[in-house]
């Protein structure tokens, strides 16, 4: 094997170690929302859905510069969706 060869099988190695850290630590945040928003959900005594949909409706209308995009919104939201069909 060469060189090149190696420092690219190692380089790859590296991006591949960091886009693993990365989704690891989204994993991770995902898994403190859910548990967010289930404990403000029982709270409140309502589905967990009801509550994401009021909160996005929220972000929605009440936007700022400088907030979530309508778009960060949606994928929040599909997220959400399937973690919930999911039942995770």
């Amino acid at each position: 094997m060469t060189n090149t060869t190696e420092e690219a099988r190692a380089t790859r190695r590296a991006r591949h170690d960091a886009i693993l850290a990365e989704v690891s630590q989204e994993e991770a945040e995902a898994g403190e929302l859910d548990v967010q928003l289930r404990r403000q959900a029982a709270v409140e005594q309502i589905p967990t859905s009801a509550l994401v949909r009021r909160l996005l409706r929220q972000a929605v209308y009440e936007y700022r510069p400088g907030r979530l995009t309508a778009a960060e919104v949606e994928d929040i939201a599909r997220r959400l969706a399937w973690e919930e069909l999911h039942d995770r």
